[in-house]
């Protein structure tokens, strides 16, 4: 059954939509247009895996943090709360995320494993950062790993 979690959405979809639930029924229909347009984009129409559903919907998750951030900046509170509001619902679709604890960890594996094979220091970003994506995929921001792996590799 490759497509479970979109026809979760749908699913979904339509029970928020019965509820009366605009928020919901707004969030979830906007995740489920960015997945269409996902399987449109390209030579071919096709159905995505579980797994790139999931890609689209962090996407979207990481687009809700910025909006809400940046509208944070710009003094204004009222759209940053509904851009949090949307990421918890979408956040329900997501792996959870690893805390900063759980992310320095995985990142002093790969740094040591990388020092034992000879790498160590900034030249090492790349490698230890791919090996670090490979075990946290979708399970972490980018971001974060990247500052964190910057931060060990330049105090090591």
């Amino acid at each position: 059954m490759p497509d479970a979690l979109k026809d979760r959405l749908q699913s979904d979809l339509t029970a928020a939509m019965r509820a009366r639930d605009a928020l919901r029924a707004g969030t979830i229909r906007m995740a489920l247009t960015a997945v269409t347009s996902a399987e449109k984009a390209g030579d071919v129409a096709r159905r995505l895996s579980d797994d790139e559903v999931l890609g689209v919907l962090g996407k979207e998750a990481k687009k809700r943090r910025e909006s809400a951030t940046a509208y944070d900046d710009a003094g204004r509170p009222e759209l940053a709360e509904r851009e949090r509001q949307e990421l918890e619902i979408l956040a329900e679709y997501l792996p959870k995320q690893l805390d900063d604890a759980e992310i320095a960890a995985v990142v002093g594996e790969e740094v040591d494993a990388a020092a034992a094979a000879g790498a160590t220091g900034m030249p090492a970003m790349g490698r230890v950062m791919k090996a670090v994506q490979a075990r946290v995929a979708g399970r972490a921001e980018g971001g974060k790993v990247a500052a964190e792996v910057r931060r060990r590799l330049s105090a090591g």
